[in-house]
């Protein structure tokens, strides 16, 4: 007997509707072979799944890295699914040891409790506001006596648990583990069992966790979920993943130009992989896109533009969009400079000083180690002349256009350092 034996056809038609749409860009479904099944029984139940993904509100802002996994519950929502977004202000406070080298440092709860709201400003760029379940897992967790707690640690062992490769990593590179990172799994996993979810989303790197969701719900004796992972987006460059240490990221809350020109600067390949990931196209819209750039049919540039186009609108809405891609035709096809450029007066150590460090004072760049990074990579430029040598010394004597990458122009005004 197979698993949908049992469903009439227009419900096992449905389930293999919405497994299509749910599979896109899935990296895999756990167990293999559940997930049709579940849809179906809930399809002919007339009951919603509840989809389930932990977000830890440990910084500030997200970034499109993020937005995967919101992506794929905008698609559970777009099905007539329960998306449950769950603000980890609890497991915040220590931090998800995966991929991880080193113990992360202990958050406020007044940062933790800051983040959460910019995160819920953020992931309604994604979602739909109205059919998304808001909760937090200091809820349950909040409520536990230190009894409790040993209760739920006496659910794994110190051997499972030290068997991710995160932990195996760090003890033989002699980085120490905090015992408050080994129950992180447990907790996560916990989460599970609170909301009684059907679905889990997560990222490849949270498999460990993932799993421990279904081994607390066994435990419970409730209905195991399904696990769906989803690929770790890559950044820019398109080799690491995205993030904001590497610099290779598009923050939602960046200014629309930035999110324009950053998505712009993506290789044509990449460009694929993002519009499986972060595009609303549907499967069959996606599908001619592939066959047309395969073939040559379609313009891998005005399919790029596309792209940022929808990106930026999410963020900031279609008419900003629309002005950030004129002002990149302009600026970056059209190689001209922007009607405004924003001044910077900064001192100067003498007749001549050090371009790093000019471009520091300036605010242009974080650091002067930044800076030489984007003059070995070419990615500055003084009066449209591209500099590549680290130690090149800018004059002092009348002010002078500099640019940072392609979109950031400031037009530097020398004064002498006072003696």
């Amino acid at each position: 007997m197979t698993a949908l034996e049992g469903f009439d056809r227009a419900v096992v038609a449905e389930a293999q509707r919405q497994a299509a749409v749910i599979e896109r860009g899935v990296v895999e479904n756990l167990p293999e072979g559940d997930l049709l099944p579940r849809l179906a029984a809930a399809i002919a139940a007339g009951r919603p799944l509840r989809i389930k993904a932990g977000f830890d509100p440990t910084a500030p802002d997200l970034h499109l890295g993020h937005t995967v996994l919101l992506q794929k519950l905008k698609h559970f929502q777009g099905l007539g699914h329960q998306v449950v977004f769950l603000i980890g202000d609890f497991t915040a406070a220590i931090g998800d040891p995966s991929g991880r080298q080193e113990t992360r440092p202990v958050l406020s709860t007044e940062e933790i409790e800051a983040n959460a709201t910019t995160y819920l400003e953020q992931v309604y760029t994604v979602l739909d506001q109205g059919k998304t379940e808001v909760r937090r897992n200091s809820e349950w967790f909040a409520r536990m006596s230190a009894a409790d707690m040993v209760r739920l640690a006496g659910r794994g062992t110190v051997a499972r648990l030290i068997e991710r490769d995160d932990f195996t990593k760090r003890m033989k590179e002699g980085r120490s583990i905090g015992v408050h990172e080994l129950l992180y799994p447990l907790i996560q996993g916990y989460d599970s069992v609170a909301l009684r979810a059907d679905v889990e989303i997560g990222g490849t790197d949270q498999r460990f966790n993932l799993l421990m969701g279904r081994e607390l719900q066994r435990a419970e004796g409730m209905a195991q979920q399904v696990v769906v992972m989803m690929p770790i987006l890559e950044g820019l460059d398109g080799v690491q993943k995205m993030s904001k240490s590497l610099g290779n990221y598009i923050g939602i809350r960046e200014p629309a130009a930035d999110i324009f020109g950053k998505t712009m600067s993506i290789s044509d390949e990449l460009m694929v992989h993002y519009y499986e990931l972060l595009s609303d196209l549907d499967c069959e819209e996606l599908q001619v896109l592939k066959v047309g750039l395969a073939t040559g049919i379609k313009d891998p540039m005005a399919a790029k533009k596309a792209l940022a186009l929808e990106l930026t609108a999410r963020c900031h809405g279609r008419y900003q969009a629309g002005e950030a891609q004129a002002l990149f035709e302009r600026q970056v096809q059209g190689r001209q400079r922007p009607n405004e450029i924003p001044e910077a007066e900064v001192v100067f150590d003498g007749q001549q000083d050090w371009l790093p460090a000019i471009l520091f004072r300036a605010g242009l760049v974080k650091s002067t180690s930044e800076a030489i990074r984007l003059i070995r990579q070419g990615g500055v430029r003084v009066e449209d002349e591209r500099i590549t040598d680290k130690d090149y010394q800018l004059s002092a004597v009348r002010p002078v256009v500099v640019r940072i990458g392609k979109r950031n122009y400031a037009k530097i005004i020398p004064r002498l350092q006072s003696r």
